[in-house]
């Protein structure tokens, strides 16, 4: 999900001219699905019309997620759990492996400190870039020496490299 801030920078006078193309890239280019959609989305333009110099506004964007992509992800999450030595809980290995991603929120901690918090990659809160941004950092953290030490703490460097790129062989990763 992406968010958006705009600013309304000036009161710009446009010709019927430029109107009659404004509204028709607005309103028959693009337009709501359904009907409240289009509701919803001709009250945004006319609040941004009649807005003053200065005024911001912030949208959210959102991606609708594919679902084969994710279905491929969870198979790669759920292969490198399955073959992992250290983690005994699908839920821990994915919170340890959304932390080592980097896919959290930084919080205050209950002593003063910043803490990491995950991130829900459920299909609301994550769209599809968000999603296809998560699944190239969890790969790259998976492959690093860090993370292969620790799932398999009895091989080498090299022997953890081979490990995880033995299942990666499998998803064409």
């Amino acid at each position: 999900m992406s968010e958006i801030t705009l600013v309304k920078r000036s009161d710009l006078q446009l010709s019927d001219e430029q109107r009659a193309t404004l509204r028709l890239a607005l309103f028959e280019m693009i337009d709501g699905l359904a009907e409240s959609d289009q509701k919803s989305w001709r009250r945004f333009w006319n609040w941004i019309t009649r807005a003053g110099v200065g005024e911001m506004f912030s949208i959210e964007t959102w991606t609708a997620r594919h679902g084969g992509f994710h279905r491929r992800h969870m198979k790669i999450e759920v292969a490198v759990f399955k073959c992992q030595e250290r983690i005994r809980s699908f839920e821990q290995f994915r919170t340890w492996l959304k932390i080592g991603a980097g896919f959290v929120d930084w919080m205050a901690g209950p002593r003063g400190g910043v803490v990491p918090v995950p991130r829900s990659i459920s299909y609301r809160k994550c769209d599809e870039d968000t999603m296809r941004q998560f699944h190239d950092d969890a790969i790259a953290f998976l492959r690093s020496e860090h993370a292969t030490r620790y799932l398999w703490p009895h091989l080498d460097a090299e022997g953890g490299e081979r490990m995880i790129e033995a299942i990666f062989a499998e998803f064409d990763e």
